[in-house]
C-alpha cells in the first residue's frame, strides 16, 4: 500500500508492486502519462543521497579505522575462539561470536557509529529505518541509549522474537508491508514527510565502516588466519570486512556466502548489475535482501572478495544443529551459513588451514529453531520415521515398544491406524517417528523391524522390507548423495 503522502488510492497499489518486483505488466485502463507520473514519484520517495546509484561512495580503510575509536567502549568486543568440530571437519575453526552483542547481533556496531555522526539537529529530530529485525533492534537499543527518536518499520512477517525485542527497547515500532521493499518504501516516505534521517541498514557508508570494524578484530584475535567467512545480506558485513582484512592483512581470503534463495549479491555480481530477485520464505531471514546495496555492490565489484557461494537452506539446519551440540552456541539462521558452507563440503581448499567463521547473529525464534533442529537431525538419519503393522490384540503395541527400548531407540511420536489396514481385522498400522544415534544405528532398527514384522515400510529407502535398506539420504534427499559418502 502507497504512503498517503504519495496521494495515491488503493485502487493504484498493484502498480507500485509491480514496480518493485520489476514487473512491469500494466492494465490498459492506465493511462501512460499516469503510470509514469506514480514511478517518478517512487523514485522520489525512495532517493537516498547516501546510497545513489549514480554517486556510489567508496569505503576507507582510514574510515573503518575511525569508527573502530569511535565505537570502542559501547560495543562489545567479541570472542574469536577455536571451535570444537574443528578437528572433524578438517581445519582450524575460529568462531566470531557477534551474536554476543547485546541486542545479539554485529548490526550494533554500525548503527552506534551512525547515529555518533548525526548532527545535534538531527539528533533531536530522529531517526527511521525498514528492517526484517537486526537493525531495528540495534537502532531500537542505541537510539535509546543516546535519547534519539526513532521509528523502525518492520514487515508483517518479521519474527516475533525481533518484533518484541525492538518494541522492549523503547522504538516506536510499525508493522507494513509483505515484505523488505515495501517496508523500505514506507519508511521512506515517512523521512521524507516528517524530515527523520533515514539509515539504510545495509548500504548507508557509516554502516558499512562499524561493520568493518570486525576485520580489524579478526586479524587482532587471529594474527595467522588464511581465510575468513562472512554471511551476506545486502552486503555491509562482508564489504567492511572485506576492506578491512585485505588492508591488514593482503594474503587473506575472504568468502562471502548466501543461500539459495537469498543470493542477491551473488546475482549482481555475476551480472556485473544490481538485480532484484523474489525472496519468500527463508530460514536466514536476516539475508533476506532482495537487492544489493549500491555502495556495497560497488566496493565488492572491484574484487576485494575471493568468491561469493551458495549454501543450501537444508545445510543450514543442520549447522544450526551443531552449533548447539558441539559449541553450545544458539545462532540464527543468516549466521549459521558459514559453517553450514564447510560442512557442505564448499571450501575444500581450506583443508589444514585457519579459518575464521562470522556468527553474525543469535536473533532465532524458537518456532524456527525447533524445526532447524529437527530438519537437522532427520537430515543425519537421526530422527527416522517408518510404518509397520503389528497385532491389534494385548501386548501387541507393547511388544513393538519395547523392542525399540532394547535397542536404544527413542519412541518420538506414534499413530495407531486401523480403517485403512488390509488383511488380518485383528491388525493394526503404526507410524512411527524414533530418534536414533545415526546412520549406523538407522540401520540396525531397520534390520530388527524386518526380521520381527513381515509388512513394515522406510520411506527414506522408499522400498518394502522384502529388499534391502541401507540408502542414505542427504539433505537433498537423494539416495547415497556425494555429500553422505565416506
Amino acid at each position: 500500500m502507497l504512503d498517503r503522502c504519495l496521494c495515491f488510492s488503493h485502487y493504484y497499489r498493484f502498480i507500485y508492486l509491480h514496480f518493485v518486483n520489476q514487473s512491469y505488466v500494466i492494465e490498459n485502463t492506465i493511462k501512460p502519462y499516469l503510470l509514469n507520473k506514480i514511478i517518478y514519484s517512487i523514485q522520489d520517495v525512495e532517493f537516498d543521497e547516501f546510497c545513489d546509484p549514480n554517486n556510489p561512495r567508496k569505503i576507507k580503510y582510514d574510515d573503518i579505522l575511525a569508527a573502530s575509536r569511535r565505537i570502542v567502549g559501547t560495543i562489545v568486543k567479541t570472542p574469536c575462539t577455536r571451535a570444537h568440530m574443528s578437528d572433524k571437519l578438517d581445519m582450524d575453526i575460529y568462531l566470531k561470536q557477534e551474536f554476543m552483542q547485546y541486542t545479539g547481533c554485529f548490526k550494533e556496531r554500525g548503527v552506534r557509529n551512525t547515529l555518533l555522526l548525526l548532527s545535534e539537529e538531527q539528533k533531536k529530530i530522529g531517526v527511521i529505518s525498514a528492517s526484517t529485525g537486526n537493525h531495528g533492534l540495534s537502532m531500537s537499543y542505541h537510539t535509546t541509549q543516546l535519547g534519539i527518536p526513532c521509528i523502525v518499520v518492520m514487515p508483517t512477517r518479521a519474527p516475533i522474537t525481533k518484533l518484541t525485542k525492538c518494541q522492549s527497547f523503547g522504538a516506536k515500532t510499525l508493522l507494513h508491508g509483505e515484505n523488505m521493499a515495501e517496508s523500505k518504501h514506507y519508511a521512506m516516505s515517512l523521512s521524507k514527510e516528517k524530515k527523520l534521517y533515514y539509515v539504510n541498514g545495509y548500504d548507508h557508508p557509516n554502516v558499512i565502516e562499524g561493520q568493518g570494524t570486525i576485520g580489524i578484530e579478526i586479524i587482532e584475535q587471529v594474527p595467522e588466519v588464511d581465510a575468513v567467512l562472512v554471511p551476506v545480506g545486502g552486503g555491509s558485513l562482508l564489504t567492511g570486512i572485506a576492506i578491512a582484512v585485505k588492508h591488514l592483512k593482503p594474503d587473506t581470503e575472504v568468502y562471502g556466502i548466501q543461500t539459495e534463495k537469498t543470493y542477491s549479491m551473488v546475482e549482481a555480481l555475476k551480472r556485473n548489475e544490481r538485480v532484484r530477485i523474489t525472496i519468500d520464505s527463508t530460514i536466514a531471514d536476516g539475508l533476506a535482501v532482495n537487492l544489493a546495496g549500491v555502495n556495497t555492490f560497488h566496493n565488492l565489484k572491484t574484487g576485494i572478495v575471493d568468491k561469493m557461494v551458495i549454501v543450501k537452506e537444508d545445510w543450514v539446519a543442520r549447522a544450526i544443529m551443531h552449533l548447539v551440540e558441539e559449541e553450545r552456541y544458539v545462532v540464527e539462521g543468516s549466521a549459521a551459513v558459514t559453517i553450514a558452507s564447510i560442512m557442505a563440503g564448499l571450501f575444500p581448499n581450506l583443508k589444514g588451514k585457519k579459518v575464521v567463521c562470522v556468527l553474525s547473529g543469535g536473533n532465532i525464534d524458537t518456532t524456527t529453531l525447533a524445526r532447524a533442529l529437527e530438519r537437522g537431525m532427520a537430515a543425519e538419519g537421526r530422527l527416522v520415521k517408518f510404518k509397520v503393522t503389528v497385532s491389534d490384540r494385548p501386548g501387541g503395541m507393547a511388544e513393538l515398544c519395547g523392542l525399540l527400548a532394547n535397542l536404544g531407540v527413542t519412541l518420538r511420536d506414534c499413530i495407531p491406524e486401523r480403517a485403512w489396514v488390509k488383511g488380518d481385522v485383528f491388525s493394526v498400522e503404526m507410524k512411527v517417528i524414533a530418534e536414533t544415534r545415526g546412520w549406523d544405528h538407522t540401520k540396525e532398527l531397520i534390520e530388527l523391524i524386518k526380521r520381527k514384522y513381515k509388512d513394515c515400510f522406510f520411506p527414506e529407502t522408499n522400498e518394502k522390507s522384502d529388499k534391502a535398506p541401507g540408502a542414505r539420504r542427504g539433505p537433498c534427499l537423494a539416495p547415497n548423495p556425494v555429500c553422505m559418502q565416506k
